[in-house]
């Protein structure tokens, strides 16, 4: 293509599609943005000449590797490890590991590109990257893990760094895995620095990084719901997922007056009518990070809970959904259902939960619908913050934290609502996130010429 030839989103996609064959997951990320943006981008010739999208849609780079460990039987074991490096133009590279079976590129690829204007979206200087492998840690023990996790560090760590790529957790890598990821790279380098973030308080991590997703995602509905002109309390509300991000968002409308009444994980979900108590809250958080066990384990403890095996929560009423788990998990005949019970509002906890066709429904349902790449912004906004306080050698307050966090979050909604207000006043949030991430990296790669 010559330079500032103009082809219509449905050329570029076809671009896509030729060049990352049998990557689904990542083709579907670079339309739901593309979608959005391509007028804007239209009418920015300067962005056209310069192939900012094309650029944007390319990674950096892809790296893979081997990962060879030993089992407590003495067995070897190989893994293939990744990470993604896929735009830099406004900071280090920063993005979580994943740990689990359903770790393929393509998965890796999409994460990473939509990492990078969620990053961009939280106003700090943070690029986008992605990573992990298809290791899965449920059932290994912990010599097990540490066993894995210094094998993947011995490859990762030639391709990180505090002002290079700031990896973090993400599914299955948790402050287990952290801590012995960073005991590694510390090992290998003889170096104390912040190469990862969710580091244990003791050795530079930073107050209510476990928390902040799953309440920046609340404070974010709440700043939807106050925009026109609505509270939280009383409003019922479906999450899918039992682990970090869910049960943090549980606890957040707790303490704000909402009911939330599901949690779930790949085998089921458990339904409480009244809504759950901080000390079932509590109990979640404990069967899942120290039992390490299965949902269904809190209705055979709780009388009042019901188990739904190989279900999702989506066809109970509520007034709003927060998906979660994990990608793809709430489709349109979801999304059909939670209009038809009533939803008036969908907020992305994990990372593009919501399929394209349940997307285009609930927007066209006038749904109000927050995309992962806002909405969960939260954790990375805070992973961000534990960059600085490690670049700075200090520790910030939890209320601090509490208080730049939320601003955080109400400056990402704003944003959105600068971009994506209709002219009747409806906000699409998710055209006004594509739209303001896209700009922020765009403007910086113009800056630096062909690079």
């Amino acid at each position: 293509m010559a330079r500032g030839d103009h082809v219509d989103l449905a050329g570029f996609m076809d671009g896509v599609r030729r060049r990352n064959p049998g990557q689904p997951e990542f083709v579907q990320a670079v339309q739901e943005v593309a979608e959005d943006i391509y007028d804007f981008f239209e009418s920015h010739e300067e962005y056209h000449a310069e192939q900012i999208l094309r650029r944007i849609a390319e990674p950096d780079r892809v790296v893979s590797f081997r990962v060879c460990w030993e089992d407590d039987r003495g067995n070897i074991r190989v893994q293939r490890g990744w990470r993604v490096q896929n735009n830099n133009a406004i900071g280090p590279y920063k993005g979580g590991l994943r740990f689990h079976p359903s770790v393929t590129e393509s998965v890796l690829k999409f994460l990473a590109f939509e990492q990078t204007f969620k990053n961009a979206l939280t106003g700090l200087p943070m690029g986008g990257a992605k990573g992990g492998a298809n290791f899965n840690p449920r059932g290994k023990s912990d010599r097990e893990v540490m066993r894995f996790c210094q094998s993947f560090m011995t490859e990762l760590y030639r391709h990180v760094g505090a002002d290079v790529d700031v990896p973090a957790g993400d599914i299955g890598v948790g402050a287990r895995e952290i801590g012995y990821m960073f005991g590694q790279y510390k090992r290998i380098t003889n170096q104390f620095t912040g190469v990862l973030t969710g580091k244990g308080l003791e050795f530079g991590g930073s107050l209510i990084r476990t928390e902040a997703t799953g309440y920046g995602a609340v404070y974010f509905l709440e700043n939807m719901l106050a925009h026109r002109g609505q509270g939280i309390a009383g409003l019922v509300c479906t999450i899918s997922g039992s682990g970090n991000v869910a049960t943090h968002a549980a606890e957040k409308l707790v303490q704000l007056g909402a009911k939330p009444v599901t949690l779930s994980d790949s085998d089921g979900f458990i339904h409480v009518p009244g809504g759950f108590t901080q000390e079932q809250i509590d109990w979640v958080k404990d069967l899942k990070t120290v039992r390490r066990g299965r949902i269904a384990e809190f209705a055979e403890a709780f009388p009042a809970a019901s188990y739904h095996e190989g279900e999702r929560p989506w066809g109970v009423p509520c007034d709003v959904a927060i998906p979660c788990a994990t990608q793809n998990e709430l489709d349109e005949d979801d999304a059909k259902r939670l209009v038809a019970n009533g939803c008036i509002a969908v907020v992305e906890g994990a990372n593009m939960p919501t399929t394209l066709g349940a997307t285009h429904y609930l927007k066209a349902s006038r749904v109000l619908f927050a995309p992962g790449k806002a909405a969960n912004a939260g954790g990375v906004a805070v992973s961000g913050l534990e960059m600085a306080q490690n670049s700075a050698r200090i520790s910030w307050s939890e209320e601090q934290l509490q208080q730049l966090l939320k601003d955080i979050m109400k400056g990402i909604h704003d944003r959105c609502v600068k971009w994506g207000t209709e002219a009747d006043g409806h906000v699409d949030y998710v055209k006004g996130a594509n739209i303001a991430g896209f700009k922020k990296v765009a403007d910086a790669m113009l800056a630096y010429g062909v690079v």
